[in-house]
């Protein structure tokens, strides 16, 4: 009998997105392309060509023990990886005065209501900072506030909206500090300007079609037709739907903003359907009873969705209602509603979908058509 060898699957960590995450890389296969997403709830990086979870020693472990049941794990460049990391920082010990201060700083974010997750990225942060101090034995200047941010973070090309946030958490730390230091010389980089990734009606109904359950269907149905960020999907309750007006409260949206938006007929219908089958108990939906659905698990529910269309376009569950606002936009409604719908605080984040409406753009006749 022919000897079938065990797949190899590769981890490695680095950072992606501005996150610290463990790579997950292996050849095709098809029990562990199903096995990563819905056992380990990784996701999938379409630039960098590999699954990925956020780093942490139990993900690590976890990440070993579960896919060592499929394949054999090579963790050799986990473990360089882990070793460069630790010999350049993680070795510095602060003093107990300063742990004690990020301590108190802790309490001052969550004072001010930032969610737990801004709440994280700017502790870990600032403590990284500290650390970077501490370590160089230097203290705060301009100088050295520019010195963190080119070694840490323009040098090893993480992302814009990471270097925002990098530079915000170390302000709001000295100032807690009571240390005063200009920021204005700190150039920050602008933001790239890219245009929304847009699906057609019929590449939307393809999606939805594809979905591989009742209770995907329902979701991606909501998500499309109401507007939502996934943030705000998973933590709707079965109180916020108002069936009577054909609403949906959003609670504590973005900025701490509460709105309505549309419910759709059509989607009352499968939500209907839904409810029966599905009985959540107190989110709308729900991973395990009572509690919320993953977002990363519903960021693979549309990827599977996708493939399974045929959907070439490189998209996201924000795609969906980027597409809701343009095909409203396309049928007429004033764009003063579709910015209340959508929350936004400015009409000028509204007003990027007349850049990628389509009712906008063939309205205007091609030169080349011209005899």
């Amino acid at each position: 009998m022919p000897v079938i060898e065990a797949p190899i699957v590769t981890l490695n960590r680095c950072v992606h997105r501005g996150q610290d995450v463990i790579s997950i890389s292996f050849s095709k296969n098809t029990v562990l392309s199903r096995a990563v997403p819905s056992e380990l709830g990784a996701t999938w990086s379409s630039t960098k060509t590999f699954w990925w979870v956020p780093y942490s020693d139990a993900n690590r472990k976890r990440v070993k023990d579960v896919l060592s049941l499929f394949a054999i794990v090579d963790t050799s460049a986990i473990s360089r990886a882990d070793e460069r990391i630790r010999v350049n920082m993680e070795h510095v010990v602060l003093p107990v005065s300063e742990v004690e201060r990020l301590g108190k700083f802790r309490k001052f974010l969550q004072t001010k209501r930032y969610s737990e997750s801004t709440v994280e990225t700017y502790m870990s942060l600032a403590t990284f900072f500290c650390k970077y101090l501490e370590k160089r034995k230097a203290t705060v200047s301009p100088m050295i506030v520019s010195r963190f941010n080119y070694e840490f973070i323009v040098l090893p090309q993480k992302s814009i909206s990471y270097q925002n946030q990098a530079i915000n958490a170390v302000k709001q730390y000295l100032e807690y500090c009571g240390v005063t230091i200009e920021f204005d010389e700190l150039e920050r980089p602008k933001k790239e300007k890219k245009l929304p990734v847009i699906l057609s009606m019929s590449e939307v109904r393809d999606i939805i079609r594809h979905a591989g359950s009742l209770k995907h269907r329902a979701m991606l149905i909501m998500i499309y037709s109401g507007g939502f960020r996934i943030s705000e999907l998973i933590n709707l309750k079965l109180t916020d739907v108002d069936s009577a007006r054909m609403l949906i409260h959003v609670r504590s949206a973005k900025g701490k903003k509460d709105r309505y938006t549309l419910l759709s007929q059509k989607a009352l219908t499968i939500l209907r359907e839904y409810f029966i089958v599905y009985a959540p108990k107190k989110y709308l939906f729900e991973g395990v009873p009572g509690k919320p659905y993953s977002a990363r698990t519903a960021q693979y529910v549309l990827k599977h969705a996708a493939a399974s269309a045929g959907i070439r376009k490189k998209i996201t569950l924000h795609s969906l209602r980027h597409s809701f606002a343009t095909h409203l936009l396309e049928n007429g409604t004033d764009i003063r509603y579709i910015q209340t719908l959508l929350g936004h605080s400015s009409p000028k984040t509204t007003m990027i979908y007349t850049h990628v409406s389509q009712a906008h753009v063939q309205n205007i006749r091609n030169p080349f058509d011209i005899e």
